[in-house]
């Protein structure tokens, strides 16, 4: 059995990808990056019947280079339409630009 393919261990520490001002918004960009195989995790969705934003979106720090190409393309609309679909991020999601999971 060959390991050469096998992907390397992720370092468990997420930075921050995207802050989204709505719930759709996030949902959207999440999508669009797990797509592309970058995982995401979201921070800031409440439940029940009045989910509010903003919501934070955090990728692995192996991801952060690839999930900012992604929005970054997706905005300049070489992605087809996908560029008007993805809106611009909102505020920074705080001084702490990266948690350990």
């Amino acid at each position: 059995m060959d390991h050469s393919e096998d992907p390397a261990p992720l370092s468990g520490r997420l930075v921050p990808a995207f802050a989204a001002r709505t719930i759709p918004e996030g949902l959207l960009v999440r999508s669009l990056l797990e797509s592309q195989g970058v995982p995401v995790f979201v921070k800031g969705e409440s439940e029940g019947p009045y989910r509010l934003g903003p919501v934070y979106l955090w990728v692995p720090e192996e991801f952060e280079v690839q999930a900012g190409i992604i929005i970054a393309e997706a905005r300049a609309g070489s992605s087809g339409n996908a560029g008007e679909d993805v809106p611009e991020p909102a505020t920074d999601p705080g001084p702490d630009r990266q948690i350990d999971r």
